[in-house]
């Protein structure tokens, strides 16, 4: 039997303002300092000491996703105006402007190896009169050198998609979409390694509106690679009440086989938008909004799926999307799990 971990504790340090909401956040390993994407499209690079912040560059609508490539020296940001920005921290200036989509980039990943970005998009248009997506107008993945910015891929798949992770290799990408549709790839050879559905994160609206959201908000490999955990909230009737369960699911990702979710009673309601790791691979965070419960942000045990600690940060209404939001808090109040 694992021998149990000790309680984490969750303590409030400092609080930092910035102009707008932070859609997306990254960190350099030492905290330092952070990098927010935000609603008023500026890239922020943050210093956290003291809680003063700089605009990198400015999307034409929001900045929706932000990576830090360390080796490169650059940070890269995704928005709504379907553009990544490079930008280069030192000097504070953008150095290129790529248009990835026509329409926007819902999210941003880097691969582990500093070689890679991805971004994903798509828009939900009703394909038929059961409102199902119509097909994609545009590749809707596609995956960048993260020095040159040179397009690699273009990979199908059905809009909207809303998540995109790397395997901790950097070898595999995956992707899933708002009908609980994931997709993996070969990001050498764009051949795709496995796709599957879950049916436990997307809603059908019988109340109001007629028509299907939710989805897959969030996802990340275990850090062994051989998991992918997905997350988002659990199916309404209602598409306006936002109260359907806050759900994890952990996946087999070549086979597609379910091996976990999370358990009943240990959620409240609300839709879940942030998974991130501890390196030790032992524990994971999950954050997001709250409908109604205890808690918007949880740490679960990887081995058991156990909730072990639970509460409400920020406003209950509304936690960062991004999965780099999970990572900091997670390295700041359960560094003794390494």
């Amino acid at each position: 039997m694992a021998e149990a971990l000790p309680q984490p504790k969750l303590e409030r340090t400092k609080e930092i303002k910035l102009p707008a909401a932070v859609l997306a956040l990254a960190m350099t390993p030492d905290g330092a300092t952070a990098y927010a994407a935000c609603l008023d499209g500026g890239v922020y690079a943050v210093d956290t000491a003291a809680g003063t912040s700089n605009l990198l560059g400015k999307h034409e609508s929001y900045a929706s996703g932000v990576v830090w490539l360390a080796e490169a020296r650059l940070v890269v940001s995704a928005g709504y105006d379907g553009t990544l920005m490079w930008h280069d921290f030192a000097e504070r200036r953008v150095v290129r402007t790529v248009k990835a989509h026509q329409f926007w980039s819902w999210d941003l990943s880097a691969s582990r190896d500093g070689q890679w970005v991805a971004s994903v998009t798509g828009q939900y248009l009703s394909g038929g009169y059961r409102y199902e997506p119509a097909p994609e107008r545009e590749p809707s993945v596609r995956i960048f050198e993260a020095r040159t910015g040179e397009l690699r891929q273009s990979l199908p798949h059905v809009p909207p998609v809303q998540a995109v992770a790397f395997s901790p290799d950097s070898r595999h990408v995956a992707a899933g979409n708002m009908m609980g549709e994931v997709r993996v790839w070969e990001v050498a050879s764009g051949k795709e390694a496995s796709r599957w559905k879950t049916d436990d994160l997307t809603s059908w609206g019988v109340i109001k509106s007629h028509h299907f959201l939710g989805g897959v908000f969030s996802m990340q490999f275990h850090p062994d690679g051989k998991d992918l955990y997905v997350c988002g909230m659990g199916p309404m009737v209602d598409p306006m009440a936002g109260n359907g369960v806050q759900r994890w699911q952990r996946f087999d990702w070549l086979t597609g086989k379910r091996l976990d979710q999370t358990h009943d009673g240990e959620s409240g309601q609300g839709l879940m938008e942030a998974l991130a790791f501890h390196p030790g691979g032992k524990l994971f965070a999950m954050a997001g909004r709250l409908f109604q419960g205890k808690w918007n942000l949880a740490l679960f045990e990887v081995e058991s799926g156990k909730n072990l600690f639970a509460r409400t940060v920020l406003p209950p209404q509304w936690v960062s999307r991004s999965p780099h939001w999970g990572v900091v808090n997670l390295e700041q109040f359960v560094a003794t799990f390494g």
